[in-house]
């Protein structure tokens, strides 16, 4: 069972996986059973040489020289960097194999978790949390963008800035588009994008728009929207590499704690006018569970 790829952007190559769908029924008995262990182990072709691929899928090396080609590949090199640069463009690549859930893939997570967190804590001591929260807490207006895998983390930022804050707004509301919650703002709000890898077409027009209205913008994102960075007033990076088929957002929810503890802390004394009051609503509903 394969972890499936969505199909290519127009005008670049399909990924392996849909490349052996596309072509599976023309393949030998040998390149089919070979082309099912890629299936399965998509997520380890960019460590794989082509003896390593022939011994485990028990095909000869001749039949794995051939899927390849016929695959469009020249050679196994070809197919290890095809494969990293899909993994590094967010694509889950990776199959249920039998070493799934062992302790040296558990293990290799959690230190590519803790790599990421590493690299979070070289972001707060560079002064940009600060000025990111800074903006925030000063806004007149909050707006928190998220599409795609970016609407939970958006979603996150947006349900604890709101602890906090009066106006915090979360675009786009289901069925809904997000010029209506651009409009009418200005210097005086924030717009915060939350744009990791794997962004739809339309996201560079949504930096241009806050651009063209004055709103400074707080990029919340991984290394691939480094290009957006100049369209903003700070930029936060934020890895989501993983070692298994998915990206993790563990950092990236661990960001918006801070930002978030970070701006409510810069106006305090709002901030806790705020609190208190919906604690106080929070009984009058009794919207919570009482404590034990």
């Amino acid at each position: 069972m394969t972890v499936a790829t969505p199909p290519a952007d127009a005008g670049a190559p399909a990924p392996i996986d849909q490349r052996i769908d596309d072509s599976y029924g023309d393949l030998t008995p040998q390149e089919q059973r070979a082309a099912d262990f890629i299936l399965d182990h998509l997520g380890d072709l960019a460590v794989y040489n082509a003896s390593e691929l022939a011994r485990l899928s028990g095909v000869s090396k001749a039949t794995v020289s051939r899927l390849f080609r016929s695959l469009g590949f020249s050679d196994a090199q070809e197919v290890r960097e095809h494969a990293r640069t899909l993994r590094s463009q967010g694509v889950p690549l990776g199959g249920i194999a039998v070493e799934s859930g062992s302790p040296a893939l558990l293990d290799a997570h959690f230190e590519q978790e803790q790599s990421n967190l590493r690299a979070l804590r070289a972001l707060v001591g560079d002064g940009r949390l600060a000025a990111a929260a800074d903006l925030i807490a000063r806004a007149r207006r909050i707006v928190v963008i998220g599409l795609r895998n970016s609407y939970p983390v958006a979603l996150h930022l947006r349900e604890q800035l709101v602890q906090g804050f009066d106006d915090v707004r979360l675009a786009p509301q289901p069925g809904q588009s997000i010029g209506e919650e651009l409009a009418g703002l200005t210097a005086n709000d924030v717009v915060v994008v939350v744009g990791f890898r794997r962004r739809p077409d339309g996201f560079s027009r949504i930096m241009d728009a806050a651009q063209q209205l004055a709103v400074p913008v707080v990029l919340l994102a991984d290394t691939s929207a480094r290009r957006y960075s100049e369209l903003s007033a700070v930029w936060l990076e934020c890895s989501v590499d993983s070692v298994v088929a998915l990206d993790s957002y563990a950092a990236a929810h661990s960001l918006v704690a801070l930002l978030a503890s970070e701006s409510l802390g810069v106006a305090t004394r709002g901030s806790r006018t705020r609190i208190a009051s919906i604690n106080r609503l929070f009984g009058d509903l009794s919207e919570l569970e009482p404590p034990t």
